[in-house]
């Protein structure tokens, strides 16, 4: 199979980086409009602490829905290809988001309102299931082996990108009056996905398919059911895999939904205020995250993952101080730090994951991985954390104390993995080398 040139380097990691972006705008802007309107537009018959975590419910839906969309995704992508599927996933979540900038009010439809919106929310979980694992193998596949953790990394810029987008036009938005605003403003960023998933499809479909799965392909190891496989040949390492993802999926929701509804709601802060913090957050995460997977080609993926994941533990003290504090420049330097420190971990989590699956079920193992991951501790995270909250009477330290608990869970799960990941790899080497050994005494 001939190796990519560097034209089809550049236009692999593009597609993936746009296509992930414009997927990952479309999740965030839903997390924003969680913590910001959804309560009071779709639940405004109970209290509202009440609907915020009707709300916070809703949000997860789309999470309980990745996981299906993973293996979905995942089962056609190894069976029939990474680009067309990808390209299918970026419909439905543009049609899913779009569709939700035209949903009526509860005061309108009653019931039917927060009815289809938990559809429409579900069908983005089933987009955004198979886009992420996608988007990896679509990138690294096509990249050389010294490329692949940059690529990678590229592909992790999606969710800043994304992040930076959504915090953006809800500012724009967020300008007018409360009453213009949850009318129509909020209706905004959701309609502007439609135009987004224009210039993504018209980018990704200049993609060329991967290598690695067309090698696959033509040696006939494209399996029936990728998933059965799966747990065949890697349990352990996709058990790991979940566990390495969660810091990377609980923390963007974490800030960008919790620690927003909480910081402009019960500490008061104004609405604005916080919205650019998350919008510096994100672009400092922008800006950090190729660095970091440079220092990996040097210091190596676990090295910089721990370390990232070891500061970010540090940091938890300071940080629920300044929440504690409701001090605005508090909050933006520590939550600054913390990003760093975080992102270094998750901008070697695409390749970390992708590493570790054998091709021809990578896809599928990948996906899985992250997207149970996502439905188990992501999507639960705001949930979580504000029940939390509410439980221990306000206490920010109850809070943290689930803070250390995800960060610590996210540490086994990335030693584990690595070491899973070379114990599989010898092990594969040894049935290769016995299957020749076989072959060559028939002969």
């Amino acid at each position: 199979m001939p190796t990519p040139t560097a034209a089809q380097q550049r236009r692999s990691i593009t597609g993936a980086f746009v296509g992930t972006a414009i997927e990952w705008y479309d999740f965030y802007i839903f997390g924003t409009a969680a913590a910001l309107v959804f309560g009071r537009v779709f639940y405004p018959d109970i209290s509202p602490a009440a609907g915020l975590m009707a709300s916070f419910a809703t949000f997860w839906v789309g999470f309980l829905a990745r996981p299906i969309g993973g293996l979905i995704f995942g089962h056609f992508g190894d069976k029939f290809g990474r680009k067309n599927t990808l390209v299918v996933s970026l419909l439905l979540m543009g049609t899913a988001t779009t569709l939700i900038g035209f949903l009526p009010t509860y005061a309108q439809v009653g019931l039917l309102a927060p009815v289809l919106l938990i559809v429409l929310r579900a069908c983005q979980g089933l987009a955004v299931g198979g886009e992420w694992g996608g988007a990896v193998l679509l990138a690294t596949e096509n990249s050389n082996e010294k490329k692949k953790g940059f690529a990678g990394a590229w592909v992790q810029q999606g969710s800043p990108a994304g992040s930076i987008l959504a915090t953006l036009v809800f500012l724009a938005v967020g300008t007018l009056p409360d009453e213009a605003f949850l009318a129509w403003g909020w209706r905004i960023p959701f309609l502007l996905s439609a135009l987004l998933v224009l210039v993504g499809l018209i980018i990704r479909l200049k993609v060329e398919e991967s290598p690695d799965f067309l090698k696959a392909q033509a040696q006939q190891k494209v399996v029936k059911v990728p998933i059965v496989e799966v747990f065949r040949v890697a349990p352990t390492l996709l058990i790991f895999g979940i566990l390495a993802s969660v810091f990377g999926i609980a923390m963007a929701y974490f800030t960008n939904t919790f620690l927003l509804a909480w910081t402009t709601g019960e500490l008061g802060i104004e609405r604005r205020l916080m919205l650019n913090v998350l919008l510096a957050t994100a672009i400092l995460q922008f800006i950090w995250q190729p660095l970091a997977a440079l220092l990996a080609e040097r210091l190596g993926a676990v090295r910089v993952m721990l370390g990232g994941l070891a500061l970010t533990l540090l940091m938890t003290v300071p940080f629920f101080m300044a929440i504690q504090s409701a001090n605005v420049w508090f909050i933006a330097i520590t939550l600054g730090v913390t990003t760093v420190a975080g992102s270094s971990y998750y901008a070697m989590l695409a390749t970390f994951l992708s590493s570790a699956f054998p091709a021809h079920v990578r896809y599928t193992g990948v996906s899985a991985a992250y997207q149970i991951c996502a439905t188990i501790f992501g999507g639960s995270t705001p949930l979580l954390a504000q029940w939390v909250l509410v439980s221990s009477g306000g206490s920010p330290w109850a809070v943290a104390a689930l803070f250390v608990v995800i960060i610590s869970v996210t540490v086994a799960g990335v030693i584990g993995l690595s070491r899973s990941k070379r114990k599989n790899a010898h092990r594969l080497v040894d049935a290769t080398e016995q299957h020749a050994s076989n072959a060559a005494s028939v002969k």
